[in-house]
Order: C-alpha cells, then structure tokens, then sequence
C-alpha cells in the first residue's frame, strides 16, 4: 500500500469503528478527554503503521492500537484518578415516563459503577463482547492472547459483576440504616 492509500484505508477504517474505539477507550481509561486523547494517538500510530497490517481483520487490528494506546496512558499515570461518575456520559434511553427514566439512570449508572471496579482484564473484555458486539476471536486479536483466555476472562467477570449486582441492594439498605 502507498503512504496515500495507506492513510485513505485507515481514515476510513477509524470512520467506520471510531465509535468502538471511543467506548473502549472510555472504559478502560474512566473519562472522555483521556479516551479522545488515546484514540487521536492510536489513529496517528495506526497511520505510521497502516504499511505494516498483514491483512486479517481490521477492526480488531485498529482496536489493538487503541487498547495499547490506553495501557500506556494508564501506565503513565503518576497516581490512580477516580472515575468519572457522570450518569450524563452513559447511553440514555428512551423511557416515557420521569420515574422510569430515573430508575434507569441509576441503574446504569449502579451497572457502570461495578463495571468500572472490575479488573481492567475483565473490564476489557466485557466492554468488548457485551457493548461492542466483538466475537471471541476478535477479542483474541485485540487483546493479544488466546481464545480459552477470552472465554475465561468472561465468565470471571460476568460473575464478578454479577455478585456485585447481587449484593449491592443488601449494602445500600445497611448503609442507609
């Protein structure tokens, strides 16, 4: 591929998945700016690099870079920052009724919590499988490790969450007591 066709491909490529590579960068990194900025430095690395793609699957090359993009960002870090909480950042939906829009809000916002708590390694892979639809072989891809390791990483943080969600009402009740 010349430089020219190279940068059309990946120009068209962060198109058509910029807005998995926002959420992925969202999630892993806990707020917007830091997300835009790690998917701004993927697409510049995915530009030097377009020569370089071996063929395969696209989407989850791209969105290798830009999960490496937030791993260096999080490495960086000087100290861990608290996530952002903004129930105004997550989707919204399309209730009719004030209370069943408050009900969902906080129970995305109670979902979003405990997701943000799981470790990064199950955190990735959900936000991945559940919210960007990516097979498990494109998980694999992107996160650089086996197919068994997907299914595990998975399973673990489907019941992590869970356990959380199940037990979450019990400790809001003994803590509003």
């Amino acid at each position: 591929m010349t430089g020219v066709a190279a940068n059309a491909w990946v120009g068209e490529l962060v198109q058509r998945h910029l807005d998995a590579a926002y959420n992925l960068g969202r999630w892993l990194l806990g707020n917007d700016h830091d997300a835009a900025d790690a998917v701004h430095d993927a697409y510049l690395r995915a530009a030097r690099a377009a020569h370089t793609y071996a063929g395969g699957n696209a989407r989850a090359w791209w969105l290798a870079i830009v999960r490496n993009c937030c791993l260096a960002k999080l490495s960086s870090r000087s100290r861990e920052r608290p996530l952002d909480d903004d129930a105004a950042n997550l989707p919204r939906t399309a209730a009719n009724d004030v209370e069943d829009c408050v009900d969902a809000a906080q129970s995305r916002a109670r979902i979003a919590g405990h997701l943000r708590a799981l470790p990064a390694e199950f955190r990735e892979a959900l936000v991945l499988r559940e919210l960007e639809d990516l097979s498990y072989r494109e998980i694999a891809d992107v996160l650089g490790v086996p197919i068994g390791t997907v299914m595990s990483r998975l399973s673990r943080g489907r019941a992590l969450l869970q356990r959380a969600l199940g037990t979450d009402p019990v400790r809001e009740i003994i803590d509003g007591m």
